[in-house]
């Protein structure tokens, strides 16, 4: 074999070794990093889930008793959604099985419910019955 073709031959076999080291150490990262971001961006739209319903309870209840609000919203992993006290809350559950709540305040008490969810676009109903202390969310459906 000719020199100059055997030092072309280490040269292309050392470029493989580097590249079999590299793609090896990376693809695990690139994995990691993958499922961090999309747990961020599973917690961002939980957020506005509950933020949204949280604002229409706000709004009713500026509205006074008797007001009403259909709002819809995005749920992007299956969880609960719970209302209650002056807060509404859902628990999500990341790739790592760490769980968390997402929480979002209202102005006012909302009747306490809890209602399992799974990934999809939902409507609810928020109104405030007249003779009533407490703003309710309620006919939570899937679309």
């Amino acid at each position: 074999m000719d020199s100059r073709g055997q030092v072309s031959l280490e040269y292309l076999l050392l470029i493989l070794v580097v590249l079999l080291i590299l793609g090896g150490v990376t693809i695990p990262l690139i994995g990691s990093s993958i499922e961090a971001s999309t747990d961020v961006s599973r917690a961002s739209d939980a957020k506005v889930a509950v933020q949204t319903i949280a604002n229409a309870a706000d709004i009713v209840y500026a509205n006074g008793p008797g007001a009403k609000r259909t709002v819809s919203f995005y749920i992007p992993v299956k969880g609960v959604l719970i209302t209650g006290n002056n807060s509404v809350i859902f628990t999500v559950t990341y790739s790592n099985g760490t769980v968390s709540n997402i929480t979002a305040p209202t102005q006012y008490n909302l009747t306490s419910q809890s209602v399992e969810v799974q990934r999809g676009w939902y409507t609810a109903v928020i109104y405030w019955p007249l003779n009533s202390n407490n703003v309710v969310v309620t006919n939570v459906t899937r679309k």
